[in-house]
């Protein structure tokens, strides 16, 4: 829970007066380009950045007043690696366990049955420096969740991997929130995997713009996207303008129009144009359109104009 949370940096403002409520056991996602304030909003809910004014409270602790008491119920994966890449899995977890004060006998078994959760139990002795990019982010979660944490925060999980890795990730992120029942908090800007949570936050320049579940921010877009590749796309696009009413955007990828339940529309639209019709596709509305309805910009366009970031100004 936050309330009015900040964040500035002399005179640049990296988050701005906000306010979230997560239940327990939700998946909940930050969405936003780099520089919206995600980083930075994880850094202060984990007690690494300490807020300009505010409240935050994490599994039921202030923030600034009990500092320790929120690490000791928390698990967190950075973007970056934090690995020993010399030492095997199993001891880079055993440091981990020494750290959180975990008696060895305890810390044994944890251990072995993490390993077992993101399948790297055959690995457990390979240095970590053999280890692929996938099998490194399911360590590094093995170890956020060493401790029995009651909220994992990720920050940026698939950061660098490949489309099939990250399906693998977000497997092993489903299987361990039923396994562990814990409330998982993540930042992102890869719009697939938003959709995995519960409730989304779009985070823009700051500040929260609109939070809730996924179907509900996309519904407010309401029309699908119909793209057209015919013989003469000029002739096609002055016809739905004229006899639908509807705005139209030609490019290289044909005739780009929005109507509300595009496939009952498309046959509607066939008939009546008199220019052959080679292709028509429906898309229905996705986070990036509402990430535009809410913003006026796409994500993709916003990440293009801020750039990589890290914890610190303008995240």
């Amino acid at each position: 829970m936050t309330r009015g949370l900040r964040k500035t940096y002399g005179t640049s403002e990296a988050v701005v007066d906000l306010d979230l409520t997560v239940p327990a056991g939700e998946m909940y996602g930050f969405l936003g380009p780099n520089g919206a304030g995600k980083s930075t909003t994880i850094g202060m809910l984990c007690t690494l950045l300490r807020p300009s004014a505010g409240e935050a409270r994490v599994a039921g602790h202030d923030v600034r007043k009990d500092p320790a008491e929120v690490r000791a119920r928390i698990g967190l994966v950075f973007q970056e690696s934090t690995l020993d890449g010399e030492l095997t899995a199993r001891e880079n977890l055993r440091f981990q366990a020494e750290l959180f004060g975990i008696p060895r006998a305890r810390a044994r078994e944890t251990i072995g049955d993490l390993l077992e959760l993101v399948e790297l139990a055959h690995r457990a002795d390979s240095p970590v420096r053999t280890f692929s990019g996938g099998m490194r982010r399911r360590l590094e979660i093995a170890r956020g969740l060493l401790h029995t944490p009651r909220v994992l925060f990720l920050d940026e999980p698939t950061t660098g991997l490949d489309p099939q890795t990250r399906v693998a990730i977000w497997d092993h992120l489903h299987r361990l929130r039923r396994e562990q029942d814990i409330t998982v908090f993540l930042t992102t800007h890869h719009l697939e995997e938003a959709e995995h949570c519960d409730r989304i936050a779009i985070m823009d320049n700051g500040e929260l713009v609109v939070e809730g579940d996924p179907g509900t921010l996309k519904a407010v877009v309401g029309a699908d996207l119909v793209t057209l590749r015919t013989g003469d796309d000029e002739a096609a696009a002055r016809a739905v303008r004229e006899r639908f009413g509807l705005d139209t955007d030609t490019g290289p990828d044909g005739v780009r129009l929005r109507a509300a339940d595009g496939a009952a529309f498309v046959p509607r639209l066939c008939a009546e144009l008199t220019v052959p019709v080679h292709s028509v596709t429906v898309t229905p509305p996705s986070l990036d359109d509402a990430f535009l309805h809410y913003t006026g910009r796409t994500i993709r366009e916003a990440d293009n104009a801020t750039g990589p970031a890290a914890f610190g100004p303008r995240r």
